[in-house]
């Protein structure tokens, strides 16, 4: 699973045994999650800047966590870290969406392969048609945000399908700076129909054991995205985000 994950899924805290290294490890991966989530939702949207102290009361918790919950931050490119200035959410462009999804395409088109040619147990094929049911439900709703959930699930299950912690580490990181776009312009977009049709035919090709067809779909699918999502952030004359 994403980092994201990983740290939600750590044990609570101890406030018995503050001084533990395992403590303040736990700390700096709550500091993390908590950070992310504050700036993926849009509550701190780009520019905004948090001072550690400022991050350290919100939190409840001392400014060392803190500190090292913003170099993660800033290792994967959300924010940049400023002297006597905290953190600064970094804006994404149309020109950076564009990169990302490149980038994205390469990397979950390889790991649709990569499933369709080692194959799926019975129970790994129905974690990646649950998400796909999911979507469907959603647009019977009419439930956006719930389609985008269900959107990111799916394709986060299938690169951790592929078994390659790299390209899951990579992709999990591309999708956290994409968030943003995508929450913003969910509403804007035409109705993603045709996207679940996209993921019910790179299922079937998993299925079916056809990695180039897996693939193929795979990169169309999000080769389509990425120019619908672009060319909005553009004609919308979001130059950052």
């Amino acid at each position: 699973m994403s980092q994201i994950s990983k740290a939600e899924r750590s044990p609570s805290l101890r406030p018995d045994a503050p001084g533990k290294p395992a403590d303040r490890s736990s700390q700096a991966d709550q500091a993390y999650v908590q950070l992310k989530q504050l700036i993926l939702d849009g509550t701190l949207p780009a520019g905004a800047q948090m001072l550690e102290l400022e991050a350290a009361a919100r939190l409840n918790m001392s400014r060392t966590p803190v500190r090292e919950a913003m170099v993660r931050l800033r290792q994967e490119g959300i924010v940049e870290i400023r002297p006597r200035h905290g953190m600064r959410v970094l804006p994404i462009s149309a020109d950076d969406m564009r990169d990302i999804y490149e980038i994205m395409t390469a990397l979950e088109g390889a790991a649709a392969e990569a499933v369709a040619q080692r194959g799926l147990s019975n129970r790994q094929i129905s974690a990646l048609q649950a998400p796909v049911r999911d979507m469907d439900k959603a647009l019977e709703q009419e439930d956006l945000q719930a389609w985008a959930a269900a959107d990111e699930r799916f394709h986060l299950t299938l690169v951790e399908l592929s078994g390659n912690q790299r390209l899951i580490q990579m992709v999990a990181q591309l999708w956290d700076q994409a968030h943003r776009a995508r929450l913003l312009t969910l509403r804007l977009r035409p109705t993603p129909t045709d996207s679940n049709r996209e993921h019910e035919a790179m299922v079937q090709a998993i299925i079916d054991g056809k990695p180039q067809e897996a693939r193929a779909i795979h990169e169309e699918h999000r080769r389509r995205a990425g120019k619908m999502l672009v060319e909005l952030l553009e004609r919308l004359g979001l130059t950052q985000i």
